[in-house]
């Protein structure tokens, strides 16, 4: 299966046509205000635009309540929807069902026993997102820059295929890759020259680097 990408907490369409242009699979639009990745409806709606047909979109929502999962769906019309708080599954089936669109979960993970979590999401969530454990004083549930250990989701009983974020650049993406298979790799700090500022270099490299590992492992299978 081919590794995708997803370059999260994208905030221009300058972004999008570098992301698109170097093979990314997805972006992703912030729909939480105390990112700086926060984007207004205006700026969701033009960044939507310019995404349809080339790259797919996803919105990420922290515990949204139905007034925004309607706007959203209805003004931004995105391919996808991520959950990115505490949603429960209850809470994330119901959102799913409104939406009538796939749905990652994010599940965050500091532990061995944080994987188990995932189970309580099979057939709701189409794809399940593994990320850090966010500080608890931390301002965001994700997009810290912070990694967690890997090798948790080796030695785990958890459902393939699923995304992983939570730390993430050019130069461990490949490691990263290496040591999970995960199926989609998610970035956002690791690709900002700036919070909230994509770096359109360091979204070329990322891409490029966890793309090379389609290619070694077709190299190593023939």
């Amino acid at each position: 299966m081919s590794v995708k990408v997803k370059i999260c907490g994208v905030r221009t369409p300058a972004i999008i046509d570098v992301a698109a242009e170097a093979g990314a699979d997805y972006v992703g639009l912030v729909f939480f205000p105390r990112s700086p990745r926060f984007l207004k409806p205006d700026a969701a709606r033009t960044l939507a635009a310019a995404a349809k047909g080339r790259i797919e979109t996803v919105a990420v929502l922290v515990d949204p309540d139905d007034a925004l999962v309607e706007f959203v769906v209805e003004k931004v019309r995105p391919d996808l929807i991520q959950l990115h708080g505490r949603e429960t599954p209850k809470r994330a089936a119901a959102i799913r069902a409104r939406a009538g669109l796939p749905l990652l979960k994010a599940i965050a993970i500091a532990e061995a026993g944080d994987t188990a979590k995932a189970s309580a999401y099979r057939g709701i969530a189409d794809l399940i997102l593994f990320d850090a454990q966010a500080d608890p004083a931390a301002r965001l549930p994700g997009g810290n820059g912070v990694a967690f250990d890997w090798t948790l989701l080796a030695g785990a009983d958890v459902e393939r295929p699923f995304a992983l974020s939570g730390g993430l650049t050019a130069a461990n993406v490949v490691d990263a890759l290496s040591a999970t298979h995960a199926a989609l790799v998610d970035v956002s700090s690791g690709v900002e020259s700036a919070p909230g500022e994509k770096d359109a270099n360091l979204v070329q490299a990322f891409i490029r680097a966890a793309k090379s590992t389609d290619t070694l492992a077709r190299a190593k299978a023939s």
